[in-house]
């Protein structure tokens, strides 16, 4: 088992049990789901202070130490208890008796005599096969709103990534603890809907949302995890001439800076094909062009560009980017983490906001030179140097 630390001050903290099957595997890169939920909790941690969730296997459920009496001790006090992956039945039985008192359970890929409850009430993730269930009778206001909690927690959940493993915890604790105010601009459900990109879609964002902000958004820019950029490159002190050169990278040699091979936030990830285009225009401006694949409703892949602008941080390393994309400004303040001396990866995070659209976002982009590039490389007669 291992605990977060305690929240922030002044709060009243929200205390979280998870609860996984021993030696049971998710399907974020064959990530065992204790891990994948020891990463949740502390993602949990940037979002609030005061978010505090203790993991434990199921094997605690039939322990014989002090391991089972820990466990005891934080369903006592927990508001959510989330169960993953767990199907022995001892452990089923065991969790069944003493999670009674739990106003919020949320079951995942677990036995079916698991049951999900939502403040303090039992819900359904499915209708029941019944006539009744086909019967258009009219449902209480809060029964419907319990319906669509339980559907985009659902949704969420099977999208499976970290982000949205988190949204699953935020949704709860938003709608039956206390407010969560990233949420508070949520429209839709989850982060990693794609638009369809549209010149339609661009000129109706660009005056309902950006011009009249018709729906009253304001998103900010996270703050959380503080990510500190590289301070020296190849026994050099960076500046910002040569941060910019790091993200200038191999335009020049290759047709781009860098390509984008892995990344954290499923938005930026759901585009198969990407190129980063570092370049300067004038003395101090430096623009960027991103080009993508997208796929599109209908199953075709499409090329797109975006145009950034940047401007230096304050400190080197640093960057404020800013795109106009669909009819919406997001602002974005990037990192440089990492870059390698020989120019073969580079690691760039970054936070971002787009205020108008109401949306919050957070990840990095891992940009290797691969094996058929460093061919292409040395074949044309240039150095990693």
């Amino acid at each position: 088992m291992k605990k977060t630390e305690n929240g922030a001050q002044g709060q009243t903290p929200v205390r979280i049990v998870a609860l996984v099957g021993e030696g049971s595997v998710s399907p974020l890169n064959s990530t065992p789901w204790y891990d994948v939920m020891l990463h949740t909790a502390e993602k949990l941690k940037w979002v609030d202070e005061g978010f505090e969730m203790s993991v434990f296997t199921d094997n605690s459920c039939r322990a014989d130490d002090r391991t089972i009496v820990q466990l005891r001790q934080a369903l006592s006090q927990a508001n959510i208890l989330i169960i993953v992956a767990v199907t022995n039945q001892e452990s089923v039985k065991w969790i069944r008796s003493n999670s009674q008192d739990v106003s919020n359970v949320i079951c995942f890929d677990s036995s079916p005599t698991l049951t999900n409850k939502l403040g303090g009430s039992l819900v359904q993730t499915k209708a029941e096969g019944n006539i009744f269930s086909k019967l258009p009778l009219p449902k209480s206001k809060k029964l419907k709103e319990s319906e669509e909690i339980v559907q985009s927690v659902f949704e969420s959940w099977d999208r499976h990534n970290s982000d949205d493993i988190r949204f699953c915890l935020l949704v709860i604790i938003n709608a039956y603890i206390r407010p969560v105010p990233i949420l508070k601009n949520l429209r839709a459900k989850g982060f990693s809907t794609l638009s369809c990109m549209s010149p339609q879609l661009e000129e109706f964002s660009l005056c309902v949302l950006q011009k009249n902000n018709c729906l009253e958004l304001d998103a900010k820019i996270p703050d959380k995890p503080l990510v500190t950029p590289m301070v020296h490159f190849r026994g050099e002190n960076i500046d910002h001439e040569m941060a910019e050169d790091l993200f200038v990278g191999w335009l020049g040699n290759l047709d781009w800076s860098w390509r984008v091979v892995a990344g954290q936030n499923p938005a930026y990830d759901q585009f198969p094909c990407q190129y980063q285009l570092f370049y300067r225009e004038g003395q101090r401006v430096i623009l960027v062009r991103a080009v993508f694949q997208v796929r599109t409703l209908d199953g075709d892949l499409v090329w797109r560009r975006r145009k950034y602008r940047v401007k230096r941080g304050k400190i080197p390393g640093t960057f404020s980017f800013s795109v106009l994309d669909n009819g919406v400004v997001s602002n974005e303040f990037w990192t440089i983490v990492d870059v390698s001396d020989d120019f073969s990866w580079g690691l760039f995070h970054y936070h971002g906001a787009a205020r108008a659209a109401g949306q919050s976002y957070t990840g990095q982009f891992f940009v290797p030179l691969m094996d058929c590039i460093r061919t292409r490389v040395r074949s044309r007669g240039w150095h990693l140097h």
